[in-house]
């Protein structure tokens, strides 16, 4: 091999490079601290000269504590909710709106919205909407004759408008992922299909979602990850409560962190949390390459 081809092979590494180096040190910095964290009790205004080393004490304390489950209870309960709706709606959605029709870049636009708005965002408007005494669906509700309630103020109704709020934010994004895979598929395979005497569901069910299956995995799993990570929306909604009852895992660690101040405790949690969503990351490339493959071959 000539030098001037091992110069052209190694040119792109040395764009990306820099990029690759601020990234790496942006994600390793934090994930080593709290690391570092874990081991010490600190709290945060104190001269880190001040802080005690204690082993693997938070850890403990950590798999002892009862709040800790309970969070994780709610988180898990959450996503598995909030998750599986939106993949349902969004692929439902993206099916019937497979083909073009009229007015469908501005449902688009319009419809992608939520995902634009900024979490804290998100949180004051459905609180809003949620509100016992001028909420709009209280107000919608009284249209039909039922009365209006603090939605906010009762674990089960404050759950849903976890999950409700959730939902209206993400659905879009499983809604484009799923149409940019249909209207990306081999359209022969579909029409082949059809000849052969396949009927809508059919279609749909052995032939169109099979396709796109890598897609819906990937999509599946990056909405799992993204429902641990949770934390600005119910912050501002609720603040984990009443009670634990809409107590997010992210939220705990927060608590843990900036209202406790327990800075090594809530860096234990956040090795936790780092664990789970690095083994769905995993889950990622493990579900989505064998698929990928089946498919080339």
């Amino acid at each position: 091999m000539t030098l001037q081809s091992r110069l052209a092979r190694a040119t792109p590494y040395v764009y990306i490079a820099p990029a690759v180096i601020i990234m790496a040190a942006g994600l390793l910095f934090p994930i080593l601290k709290a690391g570092q964290l874990a081991f010490f009790d600190w709290g945060m205004g104190t001269p880190w000269d001040s802080a005690k080393w204690i082993g693997l004490e938070a850890f403990g304390e950590m798999l002892k504590d009862g709040k800790v489950w309970t969070s994780m209870g709610v988180t898990l309960a959450f996503v598995v909710v909030a998750v599986a709706a939106e993949m349902c709606l969004g692929i439902a959605l993206a099916l019937f709106l497979e083909k073009p029709v009229r007015g469908m870049r501005a449902f688009r636009t319009v419809f992608v919205l939520p995902m634009m708005i900024a979490p804290i965002c998100v949180g004051l408007i459905w609180r809003y909407m949620f509100d016992a005494s001028f909420g709009p669906v209280n107000h919608f509700l009284s249209l039909f004759g039922v009365a209006p309630r603090a939605w906010l103020a009762a674990p089960e109704s404050a759950f849903f408008a976890m999950v409700v709020t959730d939902i209206w934010q993400w659905t879009p994004f499983v809604f484009i992922m799923v149409l940019a895979a249909l209207q990306g598929m081999d359209t022969a395979v579909v029409e082949a299909a059809r000849i052969d005497g396949a009927n809508w569901w059919q279609t749909i069910f052995l032939v169109k979602l099979p396709m796109i299956m890598p897609i819906l995995v990937v999509t599946l799993l990056m909405r799992m990850i993204d429902g641990f990570r949770g934390l600005e929306v119910i912050y501002v909604m609720t603040f984990g409560g009443p009670g634990q009852s809409t107590e997010l895992f992210s939220l705990h660690i927060y608590k843990a962190a900036f209202v406790s101040q327990k800075l090594g405790y809530a860096s234990a949690l956040s090795i936790l949390l780092l664990v789970i969503v690095t083994i769905l990351s995993l889950c990622v490339l493990l579900i989505a390459n064998p698929l990928k493959d089946n498919q080339r071959g």
